[in-house]
């Protein structure tokens, strides 16, 4: 028995004794990973995130990277309401339109391969898409200038809701009957989940294998990205995926999954994962440094100017440091990847929860750790513009509504305390500080506001972007009332598109105009101004059209990410 018992209490003292040097060399080795960061940086790292440590309250997980090792990775709140479970820093979730820089780079690895051009245009990977007026190439849809009506936008507008399951074959099939783009493909940058859905269908057709598998293959075990999928399945299990909610104001709902589209979005990843990705675009690993340097492509629009808008990534700068970086959003999930090359620091931050606002904290996390940077760059480059003193009645003959067709944007100027202000909607202004008579500075941010000569009811007003891109608005009058009289009388009817072959009906009371769709149900329609009226979010600006009667016979539609849809007036 004593032999017996002795050797039970060596072999337990044996493993007591083993356990405690893993345990040594763990608390080691975390102490070396966070040894970056001072002990400051990271309580006020971990500050920031101690709102979502909370009783029933979901969270994310964070992952932060310098020079090549981790130095931060920790998760807070919930995976699942539901059932307790805490996230952790392997749980997996859905980064929305951060998964766009993946197919991206799917299409640049093919490139370099030779097996298609990012210059190809896409019917010839297509041929079934309609014959738009002027061709598109997979480098347009790569920046968001194709041209192409989006995916939800459109869909809202054919009817759908906000929890329809959508799937790649949905969009592929209400493509085929669009005839018009929103702008001609080149010209101008709108935000296109349509093109990136595309782009999933190209590499499909090139490769000749399920996008999902071959972005496995291809991208995501070579780079070492083993906790990373696409999910073309929204009904599938998968173990360790944190369930989304929308943050209500008491508690959470939980959001309704219907998202079955890939390309655009549907990858699952884990912080580390998304920083093991974002470190290439310091070091690439061997073999794939031209694929993360094309990435970095800018193209000029049609007029010569560029946005910020490479392939599948935005190329900005942070208080004057470049970055690298994307977010998304679907259901409640937010995420945001960001990596700032030149200093080596990658920030990712992936969240389970409709508020939780990744970018913005992701700001906060940089000024802490690039504090110093920072301070340097802008005691160098702090310029003060000069402002001047304009009399109260020059700043009058400033004040108005104005207008911009093309991107069906209002703006309100007017006086508050003596100064000019931008207001672009209701608790949303900002002052004009004047810098010369016409021509104003949009405080604390790079935007000129000029406005033009002449009557006041003909008074345009130019905003102009870094020195370069501008927006011209006209300035317009609020309708009489025997306008909004004969308005109410010439505009009820059925208006039927053949695009979406679906139809909305406006109707009145005497006193309000109101809109109704079969699924959208009632919503009311407020006039803009002569012949521009605005709906709900998705048959929200619509622009009359008349014959040479003056008889409205149908109506142009624009939201968000569609541009002047038809809808014919049917008897």
């Amino acid at each position: 028995m004593r032999s017996s018992y002795s050797y039970i209490l060596h072999k337990a003292m044996t493993q007591w004794r083993q356990k405690s040097i893993v345990l040594a060399v763990t608390v080691c080795l975390c102490f070396q990973s966070y040894s970056q960061l001072t002990t400051s940086q990271y309580q006020k790292i971990d500050e920031i995130f101690s709102q979502w440590n909370v009783a029933n309250h979901p969270g994310g997980a964070i992952g932060i990277m310098k020079d090549g090792k981790q130095v931060f990775s920790k998760a807070y709140g919930l995976a699942s309401l539901e059932y307790l479970v805490p996230n952790s820093t392997e749980t997996l979730f859905n980064v929305a339109s951060v998964s766009k820089q993946f197919t991206a780079m799917g299409i640049v690895l093919l490139h370099l391969q030779g097996k298609l051009s990012i210059d190809d245009p896409i019917k010839k990977y297509m041929p079934e898409l309609p014959d738009f007026s002027e061709k598109i190439t997979i480098r347009q849809m790569l920046h968001h200038t194709s041209g192409l009506r989006s995916l939800h936008t459109l869909f809202a507008l054919a009817g759908w809701r906000g929890d329809d399951f959508r799937t790649n074959e949905d969009l592929y099939r209400i493509m085929k009957d669009q005839r018009d783009l929103n702008f001609p493909p080149g010209s101008e940058y709108m935000y296109c989940n349509t093109g990136y859905m595309y782009m999933a269908k190209i590499i499909e057709e090139v490769t000749e294998e399920k996008f999902t598998d071959w972005m496995k293959k291809s991208i995501f075990e070579p780079l070492g990205m083993n906790h990373t999928y696409i999910e073309d399945k929204y009904n599938r299990v998968v173990p360790n995926n944190a369930t989304s909610y929308y943050t209500r104001k008491k508690g959470f709902d939980r959001a309704v999954e219907y998202w079955g589209y890939v390309g655009s979005g549907n990858m699952h990843s884990t912080s580390q994962n998304l920083l093991t990705w974002l470190e290439n675009f310091s070091v690439p690993k061997p073999g794939w440094e031209k694929a993360f340097q094309m990435m970095l492509t800018l193209t000029p629009l049609s007029n010569g100017t560029y946005n910020d808008y490479a392939f599948g990534v935005r190329v900005d700068s942070l208080k004057g440091i470049k970055r690298i970086q994307h977010g998304g959003s679907i259901g409640g999930y937010r995420s945001f990847i960001g990596t700032y090359p030149d200093e080596r620091l990658s920030i990712a931050i992936i969240t389970n929860f409709s508020t939780a606002s990744p970018n913005s904290i992701a700001d906060k996390i940089a000024k802490i750790l690039l504090k110093d940077a920072i301070k340097k760059r802008e005691n160098s480059k702090k310029v003060t513009p000069e402002t001047i003193k304009l009399s109260p009645e020059t700043l009058q003959n400033y004040v108005g509504l104005y207008w911009n067709d093309k991107t069906n944007v209002s703006r309100k100027i007017y006086v508050k305390n003596d100064t000019l202000r931008y207001e672009r909607s209701e608790n949303n202004e900002t002052p004009l500080l004047p810098i010369k008579k016409n021509e104003f500075q949009l405080s604390g941010r790079p935007v000129k506001v000029r406005f033009g000569q002449g009557r006041k009811e003909e008074r345009t007003m130019t905003i102009v972007t870094n020195n370069s891109s501008s927006t011209v608005f006209n300035a317009f009058q609020p309708v009489s009332a025997l306008y909004l009289k004969k308005i109410q009388q010439s505009i009820v009817g059925e208006y039927f598109s053949p695009e979406l072959k679906t139809s909305y009906y406006i109707s009145t009371d005497g006193k309000k105009i109101i809109g109704n769709h079969i699924r959208h149900g009632n919503f009311e329609m407020k006039i803009i101004k002569k012949d521009v009226l605005r709906g709900n979010s998705a048959f929200q600006i619509v622009k009359l059209k008349r014959n040479q009667k003056g008889n409205v016979i149908g109506v142009f539609v624009s939201n968000s990410r569609v541009r002047n849809l038809w809808f014919e007036k049917r008897k």
